[in-house]
């Protein structure tokens, strides 16, 4: 790796060291989310698909934490093993989106000419759409399988990464470093993961983090709409559809699961700030 693209890579490198107070209670709290996740068949106290648990519409109590639902489940259970599908496929979806998006937009900008603007020109077609009526044509089209969710909405959100990540690399493809990768007669590959990519790993980052906020909000706008998972599914805007029917009698069904997805996209929120601000100072730092 040249000096150039090591020195502006230090940063992400050290990223935990910089991030302010605010960030790393963030960090913590979607680091307790993935835990909750991932031990909740372990302790959650009740089935979260039997019904008649406990009275309907029950307010939290010692025994119901968040109450029950219109059927008597339990509300504290459905959102613990809710947390399970939202932050799977948000891992994965955005995983996907920005992992390609970043190799589109990276291409885009090293090879410009036609390549680049073909995809500018599709991005500009597809960004001009509203992504639901994508998602929801799309859906309504092949059904709301796991595989067609994660497909369209990472999908969606490539587009935009892609035009990002390409902005970010147009600022140093033509940097002597780059130059003298080229004139060494790197392959492509070679030059992407070793001089380009790690100078817009920090966008990369940053932008995954944001796109993950919005993928669970979309999703979850999808399970509202009834285009997502199926009920009895606990996935939180199944939940919150459910819900809406019975507030006026009892605000906890609704409650729960919007909460929960309010704070995790809050604390993602956070700590995309908190990393963009690390990063913006460590270039600062660098050029100083």
């Amino acid at each position: 790796m040249s000096l150039a693209a090591h020195s502006k890579f230090s940063p992400v490198l050290h990223l935990g060291q910089g991030l302010s107070w605010p960030a790393r209670i963030a960090a913590l709290v979607i680091l307790g989310y993935l835990v909750v996740a991932l031990t909740a068949p372990l302790w959650i106290p009740y089935d979260p698909f039997r019904i008649m648990i406990g009275p309907r519409l029950a307010p939290p109590s010692l025994q119901h934490l968040l109450g029950t639902d219109q059927v008597g489940r339990d509300v504290f259970s459905r959102v613990v093993w809710g947390s399970r599908p939202v932050l799977v496929l948000a891992l994965v979806t955005t995983t996907l989106a920005v992992g390609i998006g970043t190799f589109i937009g990276i291409l885009a900008a090293y090879w410009q000419g036609v390549f680049d603007l073909l995809v500018m020109r599709l991005t500009d077609v597809f960004v001009a759409i509203p992504p639901l009526i994508i998602a929801l044509l799309v859906i309504s089209a092949l059904g709301n399988a796991p595989v067609v969710m994660i497909s369209i909405v990472a999908f969606i959100y490539l587009i935009r990464t892609a035009r990002i990540l390409r902005a970010a690399t147009l600022a140093i493809v033509t940097e002597d470093y780059v130059t003298a990768a080229v004139l060494r007669g790197d392959s492509t590959l070679s030059l992407i993961g070793v001089e380009l990519l790690p100078n817009v790993l920090g966008t990369a980052m940053v932008e995954f983090a944001v796109r993950a906020g919005f993928v669970i909000v979309f999703i979850g706008a999808l399970g509202f709409l009834g285009f997502g998972a199926a009920p009895p599914s606990p996935e939180w805007g199944v939940m919150i559809n459910e819900g809406r029917g019975v507030i006026l009698q009892s605000i906890w069904p609704v409650f729960g699961p919007a909460m929960a997805m309010a704070i995790l996209v809050v604390a993602l929120n956070v700590l995309t700030d908190g990393i963009a601000r690390r990063l913006e100072t460590g270039h600062q730092g660098e050029t100083a």
